[in-house]
């Protein structure tokens, strides 16, 4: 428990006149019933004028008593654990995340104070949980914008050099533009983490064709499997027509395929396979690339989190973080199989009520 100080806010005191006044009125009514009972029985119409003042004074001794007794549970059940979290909550507005409140019992049972303390304990940790997570989010973003501002400029600069042969020129150029198309993706994915986080994004559901979404999506990839000589099979249905979000599933899909091209060598093979069994739609997406551990799976959804740092230059950790909010708020799931040297799976599972499979006809292998 947390040592209280008098907060000069709090005017209103324990035990006030108006309080004492108030019982004591509710005794001398109490006396006064008394006395018409005794009246009534025993008589009391002659009773000397002195009885009359030592009762009142009796009442009023009662009253005190009372009054104290009264005072000191109230203070000993409300007024001191509420010192407590009000100082606590002073603490945690000033930034202190390691508060903790203790419970006032000795009993080991429950009150709504005990249970009141129980959630400001629970809310504290998740803000302490939050305030480090902004911290290491801005650490990052600060680090991954410099880094692409860094090369433009040293490039820039060179540029300027009129001796650099025209050769050298494309080349520097050919690089700040590879930055600058970093930075605009980095900039392009914190906006839109920033607005799923915050929900600005309203998941419109309209009906459309899945399966001819993740064509579309392939198709835009062409160019890199060629140039990388991948091997790039695609195992699609004809036709999926779900009701859900096509321009949120489309960030799911391009990040899930460039991160399989990204990380699959030369010469190696990427899947995309769509499957359906009992309203659950599948898409699975296969590399034979570096694959991860377990510490790097366990990871793989924080924001800015890169397993490989041999590949940072390639990425800016945001892509996964961007798919699991994308599930999060789509309601459905994301599986993940990885072994170093053997690979990686990536499973979208697409079931939630959210999710509804109009109709799906037969699987077939097709190579885009």
């Amino acid at each position: 428990m947390l040592k209280s100080h008098a907060d000069p806010r709090v005017t209103a005191k324990i035990g006030a006149w108006v309080e004492y006044l108030a019982i004591y009125d509710c005794m001398l009514l109490m006396a006064g019933g008394q006395a018409i009972i005794l009246n009534r029985h025993f008589g009391l119409n002659e009773a000397p004028l002195e009885f009359l003042f030592t009762n009142m004074g009796y009442w009023g001794f009662m009253s005190t008593i009372l009054c104290g007794i009264v005072r000191h549970f109230r203070r000993k059940m409300l007024s001191i654990p509420f010192e407590a979290l009000s100082l606590a909550a002073r603490n945690v507005a000033g930034g202190d995340f390691s508060v903790h409140l203790d419970p006032t019992r000795k009993d080991g049972k429950k009150d709504y104070v005990e249970v009141l303390f129980e959630d400001f304990n629970k809310m504290v940790v998740e803000l302490g949980s939050a305030e480090l997570m902004k911290n290491d989010f801005i650490s990052s973003v600060s680090h991954e914008i410099k880094t692409p501002l860094a090369v433009m400029q040293n490039y820039a600069s060179a540029l300027q050099n009129p001796e650099i042969p025209a050769s050298t020129q494309r080349e520097y150029a050919s690089i700040i533009i590879s930055a600058a198309q970093r930075l605009n993706t980095l900039v392009s994915n914190i906006l839109k983490l920033s607005k799923l986080d915050n929900s600005e994004l309203k998941p419109t559901q309209i009906e459309f064709d899945l399966s001819r979404q993740l064509s579309e999506c392939a198709l835009a990839f062409e160019d890199w499997w060629e140039r990388k000589n991948i091997s790039f099979s695609a195992e699609l249905s004809d036709k999926c027509l779900i009701r859900s979000n096509p321009e949120l599933l489309e960030i799911v899909w391009n990040n899930l395929l460039s991160n399989a091209l990204k990380f699959t060598e030369e010469g190696g093979s990427v899947t995309l396979r769509q499957t359906e069994q009992h309203g659950i739609v599948t898409v699975e997406i296969a590399d034979t690339g570096c694959g991860m551990d377990e510490q790097t799976t366990s990871r793989i959804f924080d924001k800015f989190y890169q397993g490989d740092t041999s590949h940072n230059a390639e990425g800016n950790g945001l892509g996964l973080a961007l798919v699991a909010r994308v599930m999060e708020i789509l309601g459905g799931q994301i599986h993940l199989q990885s072994q170093p040297g053997k690979g990686t799976v990536f499973a979208v599972e697409l079931g939630h009520p959210q999710i509804n499979i109009s109709a799906t006809k037969q699987q077939q292998n097709a190579n885009i």
